[in-house]
Order: structure tokens, then sequence, then C-alpha cells
């Protein structure tokens, strides 16, 4: 069984034991949170489409803690100006386990 949610404006294809990484949101380490927008359930046979959520469904998740990306590093120069600008980014997201989908 899978489903698809959306979560921060983003869509993730889930099964149950998937760990992926979501938009940062507040909660501890071990706290669960349920995902209530699935567009999408199906079950090998059955599928079930949200128009534009399916009626019902839900996905529950375990935070398991904050990861962050690689360092994206970005560099503004103005040639003969001698002005040189290097500055990094790491975005933040929290990483979740997909415990249960319910219909």
């Amino acid at each position: 069984m899978y489903a698809i949610i959306e979560n921060g404006g983003r869509q993730y294809k889930v099964t149950e034991g998937d760990v992926i990484d979501i938009a940062l949101c507040t909660g501890g380490e071990g706290e669960k949170i349920t995902f209530d927008k699935v567009k999408l359930m199906s079950d090998g046979d059955d599928t079930k489409i949200g128009t534009p959520d399916v009626a019902g469904a839900s996905v529950t998740a375990t935070i398991l803690g904050t990861v962050k990306t690689p360092k994206v590093t970005g560099m503004i120069f103005r040639r003969r100006q001698g002005f040189k600008l290097k500055n990094g980014h790491r975005q933040k997201f929290t990483q979740v386990k997909i415990t249960g989908i319910k219909a």
C-alpha cells in the first residue's frame, strides 16, 4: 500500500516504513504527527483518488530529528571594485518515518 501526501507545498509518495525529509516543523524527536492531506491511496487493486483529498484518509509518522542539507556557497563579485562577498546556506529539514497509512 502506498499514498501520496502533501506537506509544505510538496508531494511525497510514501509507503509504511519509509524515511522522508519534509519541511521543518515544530515537535521534538519521537513525537507523532499526522498528515491529513492525502491526495491518492493505492492498495494494489484498489486506487482512491482525492478531489482534492481522499476523505477520511490519513498517514501517521514519527519524528526522527532535524537534518541539514550540504552547504551551498554563493559568491558576489563586482569587478574592478575590490568587492567580494561569500555566503553559505544549509537548509534544515525534519526527518520522519512513516508508521501507518489509514484509509
